[in-house]
């Protein structure tokens, strides 16, 4: 009964002190630290009052996932659209670029296409590969002579928040921005495999993307912003058909790996490689497969992550900001193109010709 009632009551206490920590870090002043530690310890003395004998203590310090973010992929059904139907034009090959799962542990909680020069920038944790040495104050002569982790010489940036495992075993930034300190708690899992996969359009020939065309999918803070920017797609392997678009986490059976899949925007607007918004110089095309008036079709980057070892549980959890409360629907991917003029034009030979390469 104790933890039905300081359970909650701590995670109320919680939000409002990293709120109240993150309104005096946006003013300009040093982020205060440890203030989770302290609603916590608030709680401390009831909580050792109510316990008895052998009993629970109470959940871990945290400001979500609840379980109404949850749902058992075998009790969904089959819910992926259907493709539009290829074009006598359409560029239908496809192109690989293998980049590795960060098995170095390459992380950051920087966020160099929104907040550039700005540490702790995305108040969450990524996942780097690709260009290695990403950060904040990356610039688009550092990015070029980057070396990088991936196997043909992209020396594109592809970073994602990182998924933890909440359920118990806690990261080395347990204490630090970006990481507990903002309650992203737990260990981070390194993904099993990160397929980096782009593809063509259904109705016509792509382009080359420009040098440095950033493009940032999804929103990481959906669950505030109405979801209209929402692309997180969730669902387990052998029941892809199943895709959780937007706002539930699977729970996967036995044998199957969770999935985390990312589609960037398709169509470029033919002049700008960023926009104030981060956002108007791309776009998807529409259920037709049509770019809007005015965009030209690039290759699109599919980004497919798997994780093992979470089947049948609930205990895990994208990073977020603290406002966003680790949603399902705020998952997101991050892309700056640094691919050689060489590899981006074989690229786009390759798709245009029906062919897959990489």
């Amino acid at each position: 009964m104790q933890n039905a009632v300081l359970g909650p009551l701590k995670d109320k206490r919680i939000a409002t002190v990293d709120r109240i920590a993150i309104a005096i870090s946006r003013s300009g002043a040093p982020r205060p630290q440890g203030l989770s530690s302290l609603a916590a310890c608030t709680l401390a003395g009831a909580a050792q009052g109510q316990q008895g004998q052998g009993a629970s203590p109470a959940p871990a310090a945290g400001n979500g996932p609840v379980p109404e973010d949850f749902v058992d992929i075998t009790e969904v059904a089959p819910n992926v659209p259907t493709r539009p139907r290829n074009g006598r034009s359409a560029s239908k090959g496809a192109f690989k670029t293998r980049c590795g799962v960060n098995a170095e542990g390459r992380h950051n909680s920087d966020n160099v296409i929104v907040a550039p020069g700005v540490g702790n920038g995305a108040h969450h944790t990524h996942d780097y590969v690709g260009a290695i040495g990403v950060d904040a104050f990356t610039t688009d002569d550092t990015l070029a002579a980057a070396n990088t982790t991936c196997t043909n010489g992209d020396r594109s940036t592809y970073y994602w928040p990182v998924l933890r495992d909440r359920s118990g075993v806690e990261e080395a930034d347990a204490g630090k921005p970006g990481g507990g300190a903002e309650g992203n708690v737990g260990k981070i899992l390194t993904p099993t495999s990160a397929s980096l996969t782009f593809v063509g359009s259904p109705t016509t020939k792509v382009v080359a993307m420009p040098r440095f065309l950033r493009i940032i999918t999804g929103d990481a803070k959906a669950n505030a912003n109405g979801g209209a920017n929402a692309n997180a797609a969730w669902s387990c392997t052998g029941f892809e058909n199943r895709v959780q678009l937007k706002d539930k986490y699977p729970i996967c059976p036995a044998g199957s790996e969770l999935v985390r899949t990312e589609r960037f925007q398709s169509c470029w607007d033919g002049r700008n490689t960023d926009s104030a918004d981060h956002r108007s110089h791309v776009a998807f095309a529409d259920a037709r497969g049509n770019c809007p008036a005015g965009f030209k079709a690039v290759p699109q980057l599919v980004q497919r992550l798997t994780y093992s070892g979470l089947a049948g549980s609930t205990a895990f959890a994208v990073d977020s900001f603290p406002e966003s409360l680790h949603k399902p629907v705020t998952d997101h991917g991050d892309f700056i193109n640094a691919m050689p003029e060489r590899l981006m034009k074989q690229a786009v030979r390759c798709i245009n010709s029906g062919r897959r390469c990489g």
